[in-house]
């Protein structure tokens, strides 16, 4: 987990005066891990601590108070966990957000800065990596997130709409929806979900960082292969394709057609899904974010296919 520095960057913009709720440290079992935070505004919340007894009381009082407090799991909040949880509850608006602006680690707390806060910032500089969320002698240490795994769902039917509820609410994810117009789209679309109504979508595939996951599942074959010419062209970090294995037997031979090496075409998973999860397209939606989690955190680039349940 990390501090979505731009997450709270728009909520202050929107909403105004904002508190952020972080679980700063955490003993024995609990919802939630340290890092995980949620944003509370009058009238309004984004993300999540945990849920429950804890959330909702953290909620209802994090505009009242700021500071550390610690909560014991326990029969008041009506659970069993056995654990306990500080959490740490800061109000920010535009001024204290500027303040942010340009920093690769936020480090708060009482007093002068602490040795150990200081070595903990020094070591992961120097390494290259991000230091973990943590506690240290009441000051609060996290990376800023700079840049989230861009997602691109090509597709606003059962399926595209499926993959947008389960992946608009997780964090370290960027969201583009992209359809052959704006009568594709539902009335409601998340707020941090860009929606790109393009008539010719595969036109649209430059704009893709290199790094991203594409997530191919148009109402046409035709634009499928499109879009799967054009990903390959363009380069991408993963490439998924809904269909069956007669599909993905004749898109192999028309890309190749077109130039592409059989190695390169090897790098689009299709099908996609979870076979044991069944086709209902909720449950596609389910299995293939799975995977994606899975290979964002492994970085493997291969997905396995076997077990794919996308197959007409």
């Amino acid at each position: 987990m990390s501090f979505d520095l731009a997450l709270l960057c728009r909520a202050v913009e929107r909403h105004g005066r904002v508190a952020r709720v972080v679980v700063a440290e955490v003993a024995g079992s609990a919802p939630r891990e340290v890092g995980a935070a949620m944003l509370v505004w009058d009238g309004g919340q984004f993300g999540t601590i945990g849920g429950g007894a804890l959330e909702l009381m953290a909620a209802q009082s994090a505009l009242s108070h700021e500071g550390l407090t610690r909560h014991p799991l326990g029969p008041e909040l009506g659970q069993c966990c056995g654990g306990a949880v500080t959490l740490l509850t800061e109000h920010y608006d535009a001024l204290a957000v500027a303040g942010l602006e340009g920093r690769e680690v936020i480090a708060r707390g009482p007093g002068a800065m602490p040795l150990a806060v200081r070595r903990v910032i020094d070591q992961t500089r120097a390494k290259g990596e991000a230091p973990e969320p943590q506690l240290l002698q009441g000051w609060m240490v996290e990376a800023v997130r700079h840049s989230a795994l861009p997602v691109w769902i090509w597709g606003a039917g059962h399926v595209g709409r499926a993959l947008v509820s389960v992946l608009a609410p997780l964090p370290d994810v960027a969201l583009t929806w992209v359809d052959t117009g704006p009568e594709r789209f539902p009335d409601e679309i998340p707020d941090d979900v860009t929606a790109l109504p393009v008539p010719a979508p595969e036109r649209a595939m430059p704009r893709a960082p290199g790094n991203a996951a594409h997530l191919i599942l148009t109402y046409s074959h035709e634009i499928d292969l499109a879009l799967c010419h054009a990903a390959l062209s363009h380069g991408f970090g993963f490439c998924g394709l809904i269909g069956s294995d007669t599909k993905w037997a004749r898109f192999r031979k028309r890309l190749q057609a077109l130039g592409h090496a059989p190695a390169q075409i090897d790098a689009i998973c299709c099908p996609i899904g979870h076979k044991a999860l069944g086709k209902h397209p909720q449950a596609i939606a389910i299995g293939t974010v799975a995977q994606l989690l899975n290979w964002q955190q492994e970085k493997d680039h291969a997905w396995p296919t076997h077990s794919s349940a996308s197959r007409a």
